[in-house]
């Protein structure tokens, strides 16, 4: 590891302009503030909330989620969960969905995990039952497993829509069995991404209401409660356009995990402006070519991550949105102008002037450091080992160290 990495807490107290780079850099009041909207949105609804911690993976930013008020969370790896258990341990978490559908490599350690905190599986075909019922044998002390039923309501990922034949099969497989038994249905609207309105992005979420309900149908117990989850982050956004009242014996509760933060991909759906993004990647300019009006950074695909949206290119200068990432091989990337079309809707969407006969020796010189703000911040995150959290001045004031590993 690296000095920079070592030592990260050393730069608290100093400018931006003094980080190491590539550095991730979070701006903690914008985070509070995305934060604390969706918080009082579902207060207001009085629904439950389960935020997704995939995104910055690290205690300070799980509990500015969690609010003081809600108490479990979804995790798509084991270290988060692992990670997350200081937060059992000071009393604010309760319980975790493990966000996948349950594989063999996973239950002991999930089992390992049932000694800490409530864990709620994934379950979306009857090999999984079988998978439990096996692992019931060998482990008969273990207490049948609540889990979650995935319902695809578009995304085509995980799940099974509410016409497959396979879905009434699976509950009343699991209904039957000894090793599981059914805490509710949950959805991801992950097609939601593509939404340009908040109108495109509520008949999504309304469709998720739709799809858990119709699910529900299918339980041979009608007086039982179950819970039903849905959301993403663009249909959080819309939360309160929610419609409908669910039937008696439901519980609603949303969830989220790229809200925080937001990016590139949200401020494109038009729910979020560019100020709610959080993060921000530090690099360095080292090399300006005039002749082909580019200059080289030193972040590249390991900093950045290859993602794309409407936005071109795989990350925007953050005072200067007319110039882009435009290539990158591993270690750096390439800085050049956009075409006259999308500066035009990156100058639009960004509030501000872009120049397009700008020249790149007027703009940048080796020794200037750039802030890129950044396609997509789960992955992205994902990069880098510690978050320098900055102020308004952007003066760092903490440093924060993510969960690794899998």
């Amino acid at each position: 590891m690296d000095y920079s990495l070592e030592n990260h807490a050393s730069y608290i107290g100093r400018p931006v302009s003094e980080l190491p780079t590539p550095a991730l850099v979070l701006s903690k009041p914008v985070l509070e503030h995305n934060t604390r909207i969706l918080l009082e949105d579902v207060k207001e609804l009085g629904i439950k909330f389960r935020p997704h911690v995939k995104t910055l993976k690290c205690t300070e930013v799980t509990r500015m989620m969690l609010g003081n008020t809600h108490r479990g969370i979804v995790a798509s790896t084991l270290a988060e969960i692992r990670g997350s258990l200081e937060l059992v341990k000071s009393g604010e978490l309760d319980e975790c969905l493990y966000g996948l559908p349950v594989s063999a490599s996973a239950l002991p350690f999930l089992e390992t995990l049932t000694k800490s905190l409530k864990i709620i599986l994934m379950i979306d075909s009857e090999q999984q039952i079988d998978l439990l019922e096996s692992y019931l044998t060998k482990s008969p002390s273990v207490s049948p497993w609540p889990v979650f039923i995935k319902i695809d309501v578009g995304s085509k990922r995980a799940g099974l829509v509410t016409d497959s034949p396979s879905l009434p099969k699976l509950i009343h497989r699991i209904e039957s069995s000894p090793a599981a038994s059914v805490y509710g249905f949950y959805c991801h609207a992950g097609h939601s991404y593509a939404c340009r309105t908040e109108d495109a992005a509520a008949a999504v979420l309304q469709s998720e209401i739709e799809g858990v309900v119709q699910a529900s149908k299918y339980l041979l117990d009608k007086d039982r409660k179950i819970v039903v989850s849905v959301g993403s982050t663009p249909t959080a956004h819309v939360i309160k356009r929610l419609q409908g009242v669910l039937p008696e014996g439901m519980d609603l509760e949303l969830h989220a995990g790229n809200y925080p933060t937001n990016d590139l991909q949200q401020v494109a759906t038009s729910l979020v402006t560019p100020t709610q993004q959080a993060v921000r990647i530090l690099a360095d300019v080292c090399s300006v070519y005039p002749e082909r009006n580019e200059a080289l950074i030193n972040a590249g695909t390991v900093a950045l991550a290859k993602e794309t949206s409407e936005f071109p290119g795989f990350g925007i200068v953050a005072d200067r949105p007319g110039w882009s990432v435009v290539r990158m091989a591993q270690e750096h990337g390439i800085l050049g102008l956009k075409s006259s079309e999308q500066t035009e809707r990156i100058a639009g969407i960004m509030g501000v002037e872009v120049n397009e006969s700008e020249r790149v020796e007027s703009s940048f010189k080796v020794g200037d450091k750039v802030l890129l703000y950044i396609q997509h911040a789960c992955i992205t995150a994902a990069m880098h080992f510690a978050y320098y959290v900055v102020d308004e001045e952007d003066i760092v004031r903490e440093t924060w160290v993510p969960w690794k590993g899998w």
